[in-house]
């Protein structure tokens, strides 16, 4: 039988079916309008971001590459010959270091010179500081060796004047400073020594021993090294600076005993021997001299051991900030290098540390021998040449925009490499080819004779090296000499002291090398490329009567040189006073202007060239002739 469907449940299922379509159709309207509202919220911010959104930049432009304009200099040193005249000159002194084979350390360390006018006849006479055999080994076949005197004849012909002059002292001798101590117009020389050191004051001609009277022959049992006049409190009297270098004995050296292998007993650094202290001498204006070290502040102690940190082998005194007070930069061997700031109180303050005067690039201490500092690059910054030991490289600290922050710049340079393998004692800046540039000389040697036996690349005898200063515009520039050109300057020596002047009177700047246990080497400059020059000797009255300390500023050619009147430089040794100035090929001076110790200032008219400039001090400054 068939059952017919009940009218209600007919409704209901067309009621479910009804419900599951309006919901079909609700969601496919309400999807098309949710994409119907993202398009137009899309649109919107299309929109509005059109009409936000910054002009489009210009379309670039097609930029065509200019490469910086070169600096053009030459690299070729000029070739100069410079000719060894020792024997023809009449230099027959020879160094007596008093070595018997028991390898002394002072025995390898010594032999200074310098050049002076010690008759003040015009000329450059010569200084020879000698030593003497140890107590014991004394010859009785020989006489003993004394200093050496030479006397010049104004041609580069010398004649020994030692004895006659009184200076045939026997004593060992290491450095020696020039100047005149008591203002009387005459030279007087101190002599640095292990043991005693020595001040002869100049009587006119000759000369007597007044280091008694004058209070400066220092401890007995010291060892000094290199010495010099200034005038560090503007009084106008020359004070004295000595470095020491270690403390040092005959027993303390066989205590430490340096050994080479395959060699035995060697000449040795100075790492197990105890520092020392320098010495300051006041110059009191009656012929004595007050030690004024310590209340001067120059007593420096290693912070850890509260003993005496300095060996120092060789003093700069250089007025670094141009404040008028002479500061002093001092070498010493393995340990930091001293930079003692003139506080213008009669104080210093040690500032190498900070300064950046005191370390090399790496943060170590050098072997550090010779000094000397220059405006090698005429301008207003300052360099600081040391040569150091053995695979260390000639040090250059240069000053950065200032005078209390320095950086070591020998590699950029060109000084770096080639001095990183020589050992080097004397250095020293000279115009050798009087182009109006300062070049650089230094003078090599080791300290032990067996040294190549052990390292093949050291030699005992080695050559010194000249580097030529191109001149690049805005940095220095120096190029290496080829030993092969500069005649007799290349030949291997047992360097130390080094020192300059011109001794025939034909302009240039010859060179004397001390050697140890050797004869001397005076080097004849026979430049002949046609420079000009002008020699500078300042007389001071108000200031003292060297002149020491002042500074002299010659414009010529558009280019200015600044240079500061100081005789000591490089190792144990001294410069000729007067300053010699490069012209190149300029035959006129525009400016010349000399700042006086004690700040004032005198303009000077040059009428003439190639010649000698005697100015002395006036009392109101103005310009003169």
């Amino acid at each position: 039988m068939t059952t017919e469907p009940h009218v209600d449940d007919v409704v209901q299922d067309d009621d479910d079916d009804l419900v599951a379509a309006d919901d079909t159709i609700i969601g496919r309207a309400f999807r098309w309008s949710t994409a119907v509202f993202a398009v137009c919220a899309v649109c919107v911010v299309a929109m509005v971001w059109a009409l936000q959104r910054p002009a489009p930049p210009p379309p670039p432009k097609e930029t065509i590459y200019v490469p910086p304009q070169t600096i053009e200099f030459s690299t070729d040193a000029p070739s100069v010959t410079f000719t060894n005249i020792t024997p023809s000159a009449g230099i027959d002194f020879v160094h007596e270091n008093g070595a018997t084979g028991d390898k002394l350390l002072p025995e390898t360390m010594g032999g200074g010179a310098a050049f002076l006018d010690y008759d003040a006849d015009g000329d450059q006479d010569i200084l020879l500081v000698n030593s003497c055999p140890w107590p014991g080994d004394e010859r009785t076949d020989a006489p003993p060796p004394t200093m050496g005197l030479y006397q010049n004849d104004g041609r580069g012909r010398f004649k020994n004047v030692t004895s006659r002059a009184g200076l045939d002292a026997t004593f060992y001798g290491m450095g020696a400073a020039v100047g005149d101590f008591d203002n009387d117009g005459r030279v007087d020389v101190f002599l640095s020594a292990v043991g005693a050191n020595h001040l002869f004051r100049n009587t006119g001609g000759a000369f007597e021993d007044v280091t008694v009277q004058a209070g400066v022959a220092g401890d007995p049992a010291a060892w000094s090294t290199s010495c010099g006049f200034l005038d560090y409190d503007n009084d106008a009297d020359l004070d004295l600076f000595v470095c020491n270098y270690v403390r040092w004995s005959r027993a303390l050296d066989f205590e430490v005993d340096y050994r080479l292998v395959g060699v035995g007993r060697a000449y040795g650094p100075p790492m197990n021997f105890e520092g020392t202290h320098p010495y300051l001498y006041r110059n009191n204006g009656d012929g004595t001299f007050t030690d004024v070290t310590a209340d001067a502040g120059m007593q420096v102690n290693n912070p850890a051991t509260g003993r005496p940190m300095a060996k120092a082998l060789a003093v700069a005194p250089v007025d670094v900030d141009r404040d008028g007070w002479i500061d002093l930069l001092v070498a010493n061997d393995t340990v930091q290098n001293f930079f003692f700031r003139n506080r213008g109180d009669g104080t210093f303050e040690e500032v190498g540390a900070r300064y950046g005067l005191a370390f090399d690039r790496d943060g170590g201490a050098t072997g550090a021998m010779g000094v000397d500092a220059a405006s090698y690059r005429n301008d207003a910054a300052l360099g600081f040449f040391i040569g150091n030991f053995s695979n260390e490289m000639t040090s250059l600290y240069v000053s950065q925009g200032g005078a209390d922050l320095f950086a070591d710049e020998a590699i950029s340079e060109g000084i770096g490499g080639p001095t990183r393998l020589m050992l080097s004692f004397g250095v020293f800046l000279f115009d050798y080819d009087l182009d109006g540039r300062l070049d650089l000389f230094q003078t090599n040697g080791h300290l032990e004779e067996e040294i190549n036996v052990v390292q093949p690349s050291q030699h005992y005898e080695q050559p010194s090296q000249l580097f030529w200063n191109c001149g690049m515009t805005l940095r220095g520039c120096f190029v290496a000499v080829d030993t092969g050109r500069s005649g007799d300057l290349g030949a291997p020596v047992v360097g130390r002291g080094g020192t300059y002047a011109d001794i025939d009177a034909d302009g240039d700047l010859d060179v004397l090398i001390t050697q140890i246990g050797r004869t001397p080497m005076l080097l004849r400059n026979d430049q002949a490329l046609g420079h000009h020059w002008l020699r500078v000797k300042l007389v001071g009255r108000t200031a003292n009567r060297d002149a020491i300390g002042a500074w002299i500023e010659l414009t010529a050619g558009g280019v200015t040189q600044h240079r500061q009147v100081m005789p000591t430089r490089s190792y144990l040794s001294q410069v000729a006073l007067p300053v010699t100035f490069g012209l190149g090929e300029t035959d006129q001076v525009n400016t010349l202007r000399i700042t006086w110790p004690g700040g004032t200032t005198q303009d000077v008219t040059v009428d003439a060239v190639d010649r000698v400039l005697v100015i002395e001090q006036i009392a109101t400054p103005t310009t003169s002739e």
